[in-house]
């Protein structure tokens, strides 16, 4: 470690700016793809919006599907990549900052269309900012809402401090800004990473306790579904969202050196690695108890709706996709020497963002399926072709932002230094 001077910095970022990016073909393809898919969300929503609720398979019964689902699993992204860069900017882990604004533009993004999936899955959708506008103290949806205000907030104002020193050094390069006498101009870095330091801190109590933290609380709170009214459910909520926003880190990190063809870091990767090894076994540790306490208990009230995940028609979704592909196996990558395999950790960590959405869909669906009173008729749900078509234009949605900010912005760029540091 060393420190890093304004001047190298800068050459640094020239070389970085001159470095051989990803293949113009393959960029345009990637660009033409997710508009397609806008496209076609895009026509799915309109749907919805003309027909209303009656265009999905969600009934009184199962009044939450696919979209609330989505919205979790993009809030504990959101809420996982900011806690991992607060390790950066708040802790000092100076060895993942190469994945620190990154990890910001992945928050800021996935909180993002977290909300849009909220937005269309509301009945009436004029009405969306009617939580904000009337205030309930005792509604935990009210105080969310205010939080998820605080928090894009936030990670605005981090994503600006951890970029500002390089956007003006690239502004200073501009000619105007040369005709202009403008390239003397400096930045207080040291003053970026106060804020930085501050605004973190800030953060860190906000992610846990009142973004993913207050999503589950609003699960936690509905006492006629089982398997949700538990004081162990916010818990899941937040060990599930580092589990999930470190793997997408991991993958995202990894997919973009190997596209802007960098050198990938390969202790970083493994170090990355092995952070998602243990936040899965934790997250396992818990699931354990979270199903057997049900179990031993024999309460019918809980153990219906385990029986319907496990034994039920959402039975694949538990053992494979929750269990077997967002846990065990890439648990078992993570947990061993595999992990120094570049190729291995971004397949563990592919693996666990995949499973997550398992994940998520066993948390909504087999509660609601489970009819609250004796006599009245179970629920039967599977997402329309609506459901899938508008979720997969939300989703294209928000990695056509994510991709546009990292092509456009330097978000990709180590020459910033963490505390006045960088690596040599």
């Amino acid at each position: 470690m060393s420190a890093l001077t304004r001047d190298e910095a800068a050459l640094r970022l020239d070389h970085e700016q001159t470095a051989p990016g990803p293949n113009r073909l393959m960029r345009a393809g990637w660009y033409l793809l997710l508009v397609t898919l806008m496209a076609a969300g895009g026509i799915a929503v309109l749907q919805r919006t003309v027909n209303g609720l009656a265009a999905t398979n969600l009934t009184s019964t199962t009044p939450w599907g696919a979209w609330i689902a989505f919205y979790i699993y993009f809030v504990g992204l959101s809420a996982g990549a900011f806690l991992l860069s607060s390790l950066i900017y708040v802790f000092g882990m100076t060895r993942f900052e190469q994945v620190g604004r990154m990890a910001l533009l992945t928050a800021l993004v996935s909180m993002i269309v977290a909300l849009v999936f909220v937005l269309i899955d509301l009945g009436r959708m004029e009405r969306a900012l009617s939580a904000l506008v009337h205030f309930n103290w005792l509604s935990p949806l009210a105080w969310e809402m205010r939080f998820y205000l605080i928090y894009i907030l936030l990670l605005a104002a981090e994503f600006w401090f951890a970029m500002r020193a390089d956007l003006v050094r690239r502004a200073a390069r501009s000619r105007l800004a040369r005709w202009l006498s403008l390239g003397s101009r400096s930045t207080d870095t040291a003053q970026d990473h106060r804020m930085l330091r501050v605004l973190g801190t800030i953060g860190v109590p906000i992610a846990i306790f009142g973004v993913h933290g207050g999503t589950g609380t609003i699960f936690a709170i509905v006492k006629a579904r089982g398997m949700w009214f538990s004081a162990l459910t916010p818990i899941v909520f937040i060990v599930s969202a580092l589990v999930s926003g470190t793997a997408l880190l991991a993958l995202l990190y990894i997919l973009r050196q190997k596209a802007l063809r960098r050198p990938v870091d390969s202790r970083m990767a493994a170090d990355l690695g092995k952070l998602l090894g243990g936040f899965l076994l934790v997250d396992l540790g818990l699931l354990l108890y979270e199903y057997l306490v049900p179990l031993l208990s024999m309460a019918p009230h809980e153990t219906e709706v385990l029986h319907v995940m496990m034994e039920g028609p959402y039975a694949w979704s538990f053992w494979i996709l929750q269990l077997g592909i967002g846990m065990v196996a890439p648990a078992i990558i993570l947990m061993t020497r595999l992990r120094e395999s570049v190729p291995l950790t971004a397949l563990a960590a592919l693996m666990v963002v995949v499973g997550i959405v398992g994940v998520r869909f066993n948390i909504v669906v087999p509660p609601l399926v489970i009819p609250t009173l004796r006599g009245l008729p179970a629920g039967q749900y599977f997402p329309s072709a609506v459901e899938w078509w508008s979720s997969a234009g939300i989703i294209a949605m928000g990695l056509l932002l994510f991709s546009l900010a990292a092509d456009l912005l330097p978000v990709d760029d180590d020459a910033h230094e963490i505390g006045g540091t960088a690596h040599d």
